[in-house]
Protein backbone atom coordinates (compact mmCIF):
# COMPACT_ATOMS: atom_id res chain seq x y z
CA UNK A 1 0.00 0.00 0.00
CA UNK A 2 0.92 3.70 -0.58
CA UNK A 3 1.79 6.76 1.55
CA UNK A 4 0.80 9.75 -0.01
CA UNK A 5 2.17 13.26 0.90
CA UNK A 6 0.71 16.66 0.26
CA UNK A 7 1.56 20.21 1.18
CA UNK A 8 0.64 23.97 0.35
CA UNK A 9 -3.05 23.29 -1.05
CA UNK A 10 -4.05 26.76 0.83
CA UNK A 11 -8.11 26.03 -0.05
CA UNK A 12 -9.64 29.44 -0.35
CA UNK A 13 -12.78 30.07 1.94
CA UNK A 14 -15.24 30.53 -1.08
CA UNK A 15 -15.84 27.26 -3.48
CA UNK A 16 -13.56 26.52 -5.93
CA UNK A 17 -11.58 23.69 -8.20
CA UNK A 18 -9.10 23.56 -5.34
CA UNK A 19 -11.62 22.48 -2.92
CA UNK A 20 -13.13 20.32 -5.64
CA UNK A 21 -10.24 18.43 -6.02
CA UNK A 22 -9.48 17.64 -2.03
CA UNK A 23 -12.63 15.98 -1.71
CA UNK A 24 -12.32 13.65 -4.95
CA UNK A 25 -8.75 13.37 -3.51
CA UNK A 26 -10.09 12.09 -0.32
CA UNK A 27 -12.81 9.87 -1.91
CA UNK A 28 -10.59 8.58 -4.61
CA UNK A 29 -6.76 8.11 -4.25
CA UNK A 30 -6.43 8.43 -0.62
CA UNK A 31 -8.80 5.47 -0.10
CA UNK A 32 -6.65 2.80 -0.92
CA UNK A 33 -3.15 4.54 0.73
CA UNK A 34 -1.75 2.93 3.93
CA UNK A 35 -1.58 6.88 5.43
CA UNK A 36 -1.95 10.40 4.24
CA UNK A 37 0.62 13.18 5.39
CA UNK A 38 -0.23 16.42 4.67
CA UNK A 39 2.75 18.95 5.21
CA UNK A 40 1.08 22.52 6.58
CA UNK A 41 -1.08 25.06 4.37
CA UNK A 42 -3.54 22.93 3.77
CA UNK A 43 -5.84 25.79 3.99
CA UNK A 44 -5.60 29.39 3.35
CA UNK A 45 -6.22 30.31 6.81
CA UNK A 46 -7.45 28.99 9.93
CA UNK A 47 -8.38 31.49 11.92
CA UNK A 48 -9.28 28.84 14.73
CA UNK A 49 -11.36 25.81 14.95
CA UNK A 50 -14.64 27.68 16.05
CA UNK A 51 -14.32 29.17 12.40
CA UNK A 52 -12.59 27.23 10.29
CA UNK A 53 -15.05 24.14 11.11
CA UNK A 54 -17.92 26.13 9.68
CA UNK A 55 -15.96 27.77 7.03
CA UNK A 56 -14.45 24.32 5.33
CA UNK A 57 -17.22 21.93 6.63
CA UNK A 58 -16.98 19.64 3.67
CA UNK A 59 -13.25 19.21 3.88
CA UNK A 60 -13.77 18.07 7.52
CA UNK A 61 -16.40 15.55 6.48
CA UNK A 62 -14.35 14.22 4.14
CA UNK A 63 -11.80 13.86 6.08
CA UNK A 64 -14.03 12.10 8.63
CA UNK A 65 -15.17 9.44 6.37
CA UNK A 66 -11.75 8.53 5.37
CA UNK A 67 -10.45 8.42 8.80
CA UNK A 68 -13.19 6.30 9.58
CA UNK A 69 -12.58 3.92 7.11
CA UNK A 70 -9.39 2.93 8.04
CA UNK A 71 -6.89 5.34 6.44
CA UNK A 72 -4.83 7.09 9.18
CA UNK A 73 -4.14 11.06 8.22
CA UNK A 74 -1.83 13.21 9.78
CA UNK A 75 -1.47 16.69 9.50
CA UNK A 76 1.15 19.30 10.28
CA UNK A 77 0.65 23.32 10.41
CA UNK A 78 1.90 25.47 7.98
CA UNK A 79 2.02 29.33 8.00
CA UNK A 80 -1.40 29.73 6.75
CA UNK A 81 -3.48 27.10 9.10
CA UNK A 82 -1.09 26.68 12.16
CA UNK A 83 -4.03 27.39 14.25
CA UNK A 84 -5.23 24.04 13.95
CA UNK A 85 -6.32 22.69 17.03
CA UNK A 86 -7.68 19.72 19.13
CA UNK A 87 -11.65 20.49 18.09
CA UNK A 88 -9.85 19.77 14.24
CA UNK A 89 -8.50 16.70 15.42
CA UNK A 90 -11.66 15.35 17.00
CA UNK A 91 -14.25 16.53 14.19
CA UNK A 92 -11.84 15.18 10.95
CA UNK A 93 -10.12 12.53 12.69
CA UNK A 94 -6.94 13.34 11.55
CA UNK A 95 -4.11 13.89 14.23
CA UNK A 96 -1.56 16.69 13.81
CA UNK A 97 1.78 15.53 13.25
CA UNK A 98 4.27 17.48 15.39
CA UNK A 99 6.70 19.80 12.93
CA UNK A 100 9.44 18.22 12.28
CA UNK A 101 8.74 14.71 12.70
CA UNK A 102 10.69 11.27 11.36
CA UNK A 103 8.41 8.90 9.98
CA UNK A 104 9.12 5.46 8.68
CA UNK A 105 8.32 5.03 4.81
CA UNK A 106 9.17 1.70 3.20
CA UNK A 107 11.74 0.94 5.86
CA UNK A 108 13.59 3.72 5.73
CA UNK A 109 13.56 7.33 8.03
CA UNK A 110 12.30 10.58 6.53
CA UNK A 111 12.17 13.93 8.27
CA UNK A 112 8.94 15.62 7.74
CA UNK A 113 8.35 19.19 7.75
CA UNK A 114 6.68 22.21 6.33
CA UNK A 115 9.55 23.66 5.58
CA UNK A 116 9.30 27.07 6.89
CA UNK A 117 11.70 26.82 9.90
CA UNK A 118 14.64 26.00 7.62
CA UNK A 119 14.10 29.50 5.84
CA UNK A 120 16.54 30.78 8.02
CA UNK A 121 17.81 34.06 5.60
CA UNK A 122 14.05 34.99 5.51
CA UNK A 123 14.83 36.76 9.17
CA UNK A 124 11.81 38.93 8.85
CA UNK A 125 9.37 35.64 8.39
CA UNK A 126 11.50 34.13 11.41
CA UNK A 127 11.12 36.99 13.64
CA UNK A 128 7.29 37.00 12.69
CA UNK A 129 7.06 33.37 12.81
CA UNK A 130 8.24 33.21 16.51
CA UNK A 131 5.43 35.89 17.32
CA UNK A 132 2.77 34.03 15.56
CA UNK A 133 3.45 30.63 17.32
CA UNK A 134 3.87 32.50 20.95
CA UNK A 135 0.84 30.67 23.04
CA UNK A 136 -0.03 33.97 24.65
CA UNK A 137 -0.53 35.83 21.66
CA UNK A 138 -2.43 32.81 20.01
CA UNK A 139 -5.05 32.99 23.30
CA UNK A 140 -5.22 36.40 22.53
CA UNK A 141 -6.29 36.27 19.02
CA UNK A 142 -8.68 33.64 19.64
CA UNK A 143 -10.46 35.79 21.72
CA UNK A 144 -11.14 38.52 19.68
CA UNK A 145 -14.29 38.18 17.53
CA UNK A 146 -14.47 36.79 14.13
CA UNK A 147 -14.52 39.31 12.08
CA UNK A 148 -11.09 41.21 13.33
CA UNK A 149 -9.68 37.87 13.29
CA UNK A 150 -10.80 37.85 9.80
CA UNK A 151 -9.59 41.16 9.23
CA UNK A 152 -5.90 40.82 10.97
CA UNK A 153 -5.63 37.54 8.53
CA UNK A 154 -6.62 39.31 5.28
CA UNK A 155 -4.14 41.84 7.11
CA UNK A 156 -1.62 39.48 7.32
CA UNK A 157 -1.55 37.91 4.08
CA UNK A 158 -1.79 41.52 1.98
CA UNK A 159 1.45 42.50 3.92
CA UNK A 160 3.20 38.53 3.09
CA UNK A 161 2.11 39.08 -0.23
CA UNK A 162 4.30 42.87 -0.48
CA UNK A 163 7.42 41.55 1.79
CA UNK A 164 7.62 38.84 -1.01
CA UNK A 165 8.04 41.32 -3.91
CA UNK A 166 10.81 42.60 -2.60
CA UNK A 167 12.73 39.54 -1.54
CA UNK A 168 15.03 37.41 -3.61
CA UNK A 169 14.38 34.05 -4.62
CA UNK A 170 17.18 32.91 -2.81
CA UNK A 171 15.84 34.42 0.79
CA UNK A 172 12.60 32.59 0.65
CA UNK A 173 14.06 29.25 -0.25
CA UNK A 174 14.87 26.91 2.03
CA UNK A 175 19.03 26.81 3.42
CA UNK A 176 21.29 24.27 3.02
CA UNK A 177 22.96 24.43 6.63
CA UNK A 178 19.71 24.86 8.16
CA UNK A 179 18.67 21.51 6.00
CA UNK A 180 21.89 19.76 6.75
CA UNK A 181 21.71 20.49 10.55
CA UNK A 182 17.84 19.24 10.53
CA UNK A 183 18.89 15.76 8.85
CA UNK A 184 22.26 15.68 11.05
CA UNK A 185 19.27 16.13 14.24
CA UNK A 186 16.95 13.78 12.83
CA UNK A 187 19.51 11.22 12.11
CA UNK A 188 18.09 10.43 8.15
CA UNK A 189 19.13 11.36 4.88
CA UNK A 190 15.89 11.59 3.57
CA UNK A 191 13.67 15.28 3.94
CA UNK A 192 10.23 16.07 2.38
CA UNK A 193 8.63 19.24 2.87
CA UNK A 194 6.74 21.83 1.37
CA UNK A 195 6.14 25.76 1.88
CA UNK A 196 8.65 27.14 -0.94
CA UNK A 197 6.13 26.51 -4.23
CA UNK A 198 9.30 25.40 -6.01
CA UNK A 199 8.31 21.26 -6.20
CA UNK A 200 11.78 19.66 -7.08
CA UNK A 201 14.50 16.82 -6.08
CA UNK A 202 17.58 17.65 -4.97
CA UNK A 203 21.12 16.24 -3.50
CA UNK A 204 21.81 17.30 0.10
CA UNK A 205 25.04 16.33 2.53
CA UNK A 206 24.84 15.84 5.73
CA UNK A 207 28.08 15.13 7.75
CA UNK A 208 29.84 14.32 4.60
CA UNK A 209 26.82 11.88 3.50
CA UNK A 210 24.98 12.36 0.58
CA UNK A 211 21.08 12.34 1.20
CA UNK A 212 18.28 13.74 -0.68
CA UNK A 213 15.72 16.43 -0.51
CA UNK A 214 11.90 16.71 -1.85
CA UNK A 215 10.26 19.48 -2.10
CA UNK A 216 6.14 18.80 -2.64
CA UNK A 217 4.00 21.01 -4.95
CA UNK A 218 1.93 23.63 -4.13
CA UNK A 219 -1.85 23.45 -5.43
CA UNK A 220 -2.63 25.94 -8.42
CA UNK A 221 -5.29 25.69 -11.45
CA UNK A 222 -2.99 23.16 -13.08
CA UNK A 223 -1.67 21.49 -10.80
CA UNK A 224 -2.99 19.94 -7.80
CA UNK A 225 -0.40 17.07 -7.40
CA UNK A 226 0.40 14.37 -4.42
CA UNK A 227 3.68 12.84 -4.04
CA UNK A 228 3.07 8.62 -4.01
CA UNK A 229 5.72 6.39 -2.74
CA UNK A 230 5.02 3.08 -2.93
CA UNK A 231 7.58 -0.26 -2.45
CA UNK A 232 10.54 2.55 -2.96
CA UNK A 233 9.10 3.56 -6.05
CA UNK A 234 8.10 7.64 -6.32
CA UNK A 235 5.48 9.28 -8.58
CA UNK A 236 3.85 13.15 -8.43
CA UNK A 237 0.57 12.26 -9.38
CA UNK A 238 -1.67 15.66 -10.98
CA UNK A 239 -5.65 15.29 -10.30
CA UNK A 240 -5.86 17.98 -12.99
Amino acid sequence: MSTLLLSDLHLPPQPSALRDSFIAFLDGPARSASVVYILGDLFEYWIGDDVGLDVYAAEIAGLASLTASGVPVRVQRGNRDFLLGPTFERASGARLLADPSVVDIDGERWLLTHGDAFCTDDVGYQKWRRFSRNRAVQAIFARLPRRWRERIAGGVRGSSREAKTGKSAQIMDVNDAAVARGLHKAQTLHLIHGHTHRPAEHKVASGGIAGERIVLADWRDDRREYLEINGGVRRRINLV
